[in-house]
């Protein structure tokens, strides 16, 4: 993956989310995650010696409040993010793409995954109808219930699998959009059309 910003961009950057409001180190560091839509999570290794040279420019001040370092920005520093707003919006811009992307991907996931379910229910109907040749006609209970088991496991077999990947997608720090979650319910709804169907036969 390409860097999300380029040399000298996080330092703008950091610059223009001191001029909304002063922040700690810890809440740049979040800010900078949720904005980059999870693409970019810096450690304090990378945010602190940056705002310690941002100090050293006369741009940003530093005051303790309580256990935290609070940074705040200076005439100096909102005249320099004045005059690159130019850039900044180019920084901008390169971001939303990054979120974009990510919520694409999220998407794509959850089809792929709705694709697969699709096809499992698919092969267990046929299999079904196979396997029903083979076992005495007079026992449909017996049938059904272990049919009901393989469903049960095809059921919860997906729905670990997509649970797993949205919380490891979470944990990352990545953005889970509304659309997302909105495609998610959406493709729900449809398997849900396609386990009635199922059971139809």
């Amino acid at each position: 993956m390409s860097p999300v910003f380029s040399h000298g961009d996080l330092r703008l950057y950091i610059l223009s989310l001191l001029d909304e409001a002063p922040r700690h180190g810890y809440d740049l560091m979040q800010a900078l995650s949720a904005r980059t839509g999870g693409t970019y999570s810096p450690s304090a290794g990378t945010i602190y010696p940056r705002l310690s040279k941002l100090e050293e420019e006369g741009l940003v001040t530093k005051s303790v409040d309580g256990r935290k370092t609070v940074y705040e920005i200076t005439d100096a520093g909102r005249a320099e993010v004045a005059s690159r707003s130019g850039d900044l919006e180019g920084i901008q811009a390169g971001l939303a793409d990054s979120v974009r992307l990510i919520a694409d991907e999220v998407r794509g996931s959850v089809r792929d995954a709705m694709r697969s379910l699709r096809a499992d229910l698919a092969a267990a109907s046929r299999e079904e109808r196979e396997q029903a040749q083979s076992v005495p006609a007079d026992d449909p209970r017996s049938r059904s219930r272990e049919q009901l088991s393989r469903a049960d496991a095809a059921i919860n077999e997906f729905r670990g699998r997509v649970r797993s990947e949205l919380r490891a997608h979470v944990a990352r720090g990545g953005e889970l959009a509304a659309s997302g979650v909105d495609e998610i319910e959406s493709a729900l709804r449809d398997a849900s059309e396609a386990v009635t169907r199922a059971m139809r036969g």
